[in-house]
């Protein structure tokens, strides 16, 4: 998170990680395909021979509360290549939130679990530990043969407290809402921490009904939220004595 108390602007870093071709550049094309003009940045991408990395500001993606406060959302990939491991570490730096891209193939097991593994080795080379990163995981790829049935994926779930979402994202499902449930689940995070509601009388929920709306989508909060299949909605904190 960074706070310019000048221009009273938060900005919020966003993460998608995930193994390689799993989705998460997909996720992110969707989102800025959702996105009005004026909200969104331009898309870039940093090539690499066999992968890429894709980050956009999401802006002017804005409310402004009785306190003032402005809002920049920053979205990045990284990529999945297990020779770009310095790459998704250097990405990964600074990040409020990450929504953990898992490709739903049941051939890809082994590939999510040493990516997400991957996670919580570079999260911990930055000095945090996974339990205090705001965390959700979107299960992609739903419309392919041979993937983890729902019942699985629901098991898996109730296991954890990440929320938990399936999804389509090359025809936009589910993208939405693993992107509102991450900003939400960021927010209430960065709130407890530092009381942005209190020192500048945010309105939380009118932010997250601007960006549903800014997207072009319709709903409430709860309807994107309730689409979880487990997992829950708390602040994550970093504990004491860490």
């Amino acid at each position: 998170m960074q706070l310019d108390f000048v221009s009273r602007e938060l900005t919020i870093k966003l993460v998608y990680y995930g193994p390689a071709l799993s989705g998460k550049t997909t996720n992110l094309q969707a989102i800025h395909g959702f996105s009005d003009e004026q909200t969104r940045g331009r898309l870039m991408t940093l090539e690499t021979r066999d992968d890429r990395t894709l980050f956009f500001d999401l802006l002017p993606l804005r409310f402004r509360g009785e306190g003032d406060l402005s809002v920049r959302l920053k979205l990045f990939t990284v990529p999945g290549q297990v020779i770009h491991a310095s790459t998704r570490r250097l990405v990964l730096q600074g990040t409020d939130g990450v929504a953990f891209i898992a490709d739903s193939q049941l051939s890809e097991t082994q590939n999510n679990a040493r990516a997400f593994l991957d996670l919580k080795e570079n999260l911990r080379f930055h000095g945090r530990e996974m339990r205090e990163l705001p965390l959700v995981i979107q299960y992609n790829k739903r419309d392919l043969p041979q993937t983890r049935s729902r019942d699985e994926i629901v098991q898996l779930a109730q296991k954890g407290r990440e929320p938990v979402f399936t999804a389509i994202a090359t025809q936009g499902v589910g993208v939405l809402d693993t992107f509102v449930a991450l900003l939400h689940l960021t927010w209430l995070s960065l709130d407890a921490a530092h009381d942005l509601s209190g020192k500048f009388r945010f309105n939380s929920e009118a932010l997250l009904q601007e960006v549903i709306t800014r997207m072009g989508a319709r709903g409430t909060i709860d309807q994107f939220l309730n689409a979880r299949l487990g997992g829950q909605f708390e602040a994550r904190r970093k504990e004491s004595g860490q």
